[in-house]
């Protein structure tokens, strides 16, 4: 929560004061302009959601604004939905008010508690609270079916609602199309009386499913194919995973969706542009259930939510390249068992993000980095690949992982150093604090160091080896000498093979007195320095080479069969040998393995007697032109 308003400044002074360093956008400028003008200012707030007689009880809200992140449990949250969620509880922050996360569970069929679990465990790891208290319960937007009831009965009463009893196809030929308006059902002119009395034998189940729906009543000509009399309830014999078997009808989401927000007193109703043709109907539902109508039997009905209205705002959805964010495309690539699971590294998932080593600062600066907009376009992969880079930069501890070994023996190691002999050694875990403890920027901070030993025999990478060295090669070859990091120079003398001709070995003697951080270092220059680990305190593990699912930048365009896009080289799993520090890592711990890239250990496969590391993202950007 953001700190109080001082006296003398208006809320929107005061937040472009706070958070000078947001980039603007059209919402906050919306939510200044509401804070200015004092919108939302004469709302009541009493504790819970509510309709108007509940509210009117309450205390002035003391939230500035109110948003609401309200995902339908019937899968897992994508980078979408993390974009969606920093930007509702981000703006929430800034602005002094709450952020409601409300299950827009409507639909019993596809919905399941294990999502409900998934999606609560989500939004905690990107780093927000709802509803105005930490672990408070999220909202339910089946808890309002009684209200929503409630408020059709109004509808129909008040001549806005009919019970249609249609079948599928036929409303579906009389809405029309954009070039010719609908027909009006003929069950539309019907009583309000007689279509009370149906809609009760709807909700005590007399009725077939799929029999007869409850229809707005609007405008069969409207432009607006939604303003074509929406269907706001259906008959659905499902249990329902919070309200089991208590409703055999259910609300539509587009009905469903206005009333949740105005019992939550929500000011700014944020969705995707998709949602864009559903406003007027969001305004014109809103509208007629804060209205009060006199009836012909003389009773005034109506008035059933508190005013003024949440208001709706659409801006652009996150497109991002190799990647899909359909539920239905993802659900497949998990039963057909193109990937482990929800949480497989290379899904877009928030869970498949977070095993894969993502941190919720570096999907935040994402959201904020790609910013909010009124039009879709496209975000390069790249962009949130860097944002981890930029996050782990400076907070990922520094580890020597050999990927693919080949033996490096130092046949002069005995007669210089001493028979079984181990040298100490040892490296900064984040060179960035040894370089400011050298410069005196970091008194005070305690410098995390790596200690590892080299002895007779270690561990090198293949590529660092080779026999006819392409020109500019300044690694391992006859004659030439280079630096084993931390450690001493070495210089080549050749190498094994085995009876198919592969190399085992590879040969090197010591140069004494040159080890790193003695003053021999620098006696003898060299133009590499290659990473290593030693054989004696090196430690096996699996690491798994992750790499973008899809070949293609836009796997699903033109209607083509995103499944041919798939990568087939998209996971690669080596066993590699690490330096001991790195057997020590707990599960989710990320560190940057030297000039490889930067691993998690991951979440559900690592152990300490088998280690397991995932790539998250290289160094440096591989795809780039």
């Amino acid at each position: 929560m953001s700190t109080p308003t001082p006296a003398n400044t208006t809320p929107a002074a005061h937040a472009a004061a706070t958070e000078a360093v947001k980039p603007s956008n059209f919402l906050r400028q919306i939510i200044e302009a509401d804070l200015d003008k004092g919108t939302y200012a004469t709302r009541r707030w009493a504790g819970s959601p509510g309709d108007a007689a509940h509210h009117a009880a309450g205390q002035p809200d003391s939230a500035k604004i109110r948003t609401r992140f309200p995902p339908e449990p019937n899968g897992y949250l994508h980078i979408g939905h993390a974009k969606s969620i920093c930007i509702n509880f981000g703006l929430a922050r800034d602005y002094g008010g709450v952020c409601h996360l409300r299950f827009d569970d409507t639909n019993p069929e596809k919905e399941d508690t294990e999502y409900v679990n998934s999606i609560i465990d989500a939004v905690k790891w990107l780093g927000f609270d709802w509803n105005g208290a930490p672990n408070a319960a999220p909202y339910q937007a089946s808890d309002y079916f009684g209200f929503m009831y409630r408020a059709a009965e109004y509808l129909i009463e008040a001549g806005h609602a009919y019970v249609d009893e249609q079948t599928a196809e036929q409303m579906r030929i009389n809405r029309g199309d954009f070039g010719k308006p609908g027909i009006n059902s003929p069950f539309r002119a019907r009583t309000p009386a007689e279509n009370l009395r149906i809609f009760r034998e709807m909700r005590d189940g007399k009725h077939e499913d799929g029999s007869m729906v409850l229809r707005a009543k609007i405008d069969m000509a409207s432009p607006n194919i939604n303003m074509r009399d929406p269907a706001i309830y259906r008959i659905r014999r499902a249990t329902h995973h919070n309200t089991g078997d208590t409703w055999c009808i259910y609300p539509m989401y587009t009905y469903a969706h206005p009333i949740e927000d105005a019992l939550e007193q929500i000011t700014h109703s944020l969705c995707t542009l998709e949602f864009e043709d559903q406003r007027p109907f969001y305004d014109w539902l809103l509208e007629r259930l804060i209205e009060t109508t006199k009836l012909p039997d003389g009773r005034v009905v109506g008035g059933l939510l508190a005013s003024p209205p949440p208001r709706q705002y659409e801006f652009a959805r996150l497109n991002l390249t190799y990647v899909i964010t359909s539920k239905r495309k993802l659900a497949q690539l998990v039963y057909d068992h193109k990937v482990s699971g929800w949480d497989d590294p290379r899904m877009p998932t928030i869970v498949g993000l977070r095993r894969r080593g993502y941190t919720p600062a570096s999907l935040q600066t994402f959201a904020e980095r790609i910013g909010v907009t009124k039009s879709d376009s496209w975000i390069d992969y790249s962009t949130l690949e860097g944002c981890l880079r930029e996050d782990l930069e400076l907070k990922a501890h520094r580890g020597m992982a050999v990927l693919n070994p080949v033996k490096l023996v130092l046949t002069n190691w005995d007669a210089v150093m001493g028979t079984g002999h181990l040298e100490p050694c040892s490296l900064p875990a984040l060179p960035h604090q040894n370089h400011e403890a050298t410069q005196g920027v970091a008194e005070g901070v305690e410098i995390p160091v790596r200690h590892f030993t080299i002895g007779k025999e270690v561990w090198i990478e293949r590529e660092d080896f080779e026999e006819v060295p392409p020109k500019g090669y300044k690694r391992l070859f006859l004659g030439n000498k280079v630096r084993l990091k931390g450690g001493y120079v070495i210089e080549c003398t050749g190498c094994t093979r085995d009876a198919d001709g592969n190399i085992t070995e590879v040969l090197a003697t010591v140069v004494p007195d040159t080890k790193s951080g003695t003053p021999g270092a620098d006696s003898v220059k060299v133009k590499a320095a290659i990473t290593w680990v030693g054989v004696a305190d090196g430690v096996s593990a699996e690491v798994r080479m992750y790499d973008r699912l899809f070949l293609d930048a836009h796997p699903d365009a033109g209607g083509k069969d995103f499944i041919e896009s798939l990568n087939p080289n998209s996971l690669k799993v080596v066993t590699a040998i690490v330096e001991p520090s790195l057997a020590n890592a707990k599960p989710d711990d990320k560190f940057q393995f030297e000039r490889h890239g930067y691993f998690v250990a991951d979440r559900v496969d690592h152990k300490a007697e088998k280690p397991v590391f995932n790539l998250a993202v290289g160094l440096k950007d591989s795809w780039g032109k």
